[in-house]
């Protein structure tokens, strides 16, 4: 079975570098890909208990995401779409999520990505929510 291509993100010209925020302006899905639909993942543990700051919400949501993608057949590399949610939203968190995507995605281009500040998300302790769109091998 030959090897199916890869998804391609990138910024093209005309429009801002976008690298810099940890996102991409573009994602392209070759055929033949399946699509695969992760829902919220916060920054909890297999029991359920939330980390107790921002930045290990963060790091444990993306260990989550990561975790959900590669049971369905694909990896972090095939994640195309990102939507964030950050509670109380500021951008001093900026820098906080840019690293831990970093360490999970690594230095290449990041997946397409909406972050939206909310006041508060499903329960009091969750200050962190990622989902995602990846397109895994068929």
């Amino acid at each position: 079975m030959a090897k199916q291509a890869p998804v391609r993100l990138h910024n093209p010209p005309g429009l801002y570098d976008s690298s810099v925020f940890g996102y991409s302006h573009l994602g392209e899905v070759p055929a033949g890909r399946r699509l695969v639909f992760i829902a919220g993942q916060g920054g909890e543990n297999e029991q359920g208990v939330h980390e107790p700051d921002f930045q290990a919400q963060v790091a444990r949501a993306l260990h989550n995401l990561k975790v959900a993608v590669e049971a369905a057949g694909g990896t972090v590399q095939d994640i195309v779409r990102l939507t964030v949610y950050i509670v109380d939203h500021t951008e001093a968190k900026l820098p906080v999520y840019g690293a831990e995507l970093v360490k999970v995605f690594g230095d290449g281009p990041k997946p397409t990505a909406t972050l939206i500040p909310v006041p508060r998300l499903a329960l009091d302790s969750m200050l962190f929510e990622i989902d995602a769109i990846a397109a895994v091998p068929a």
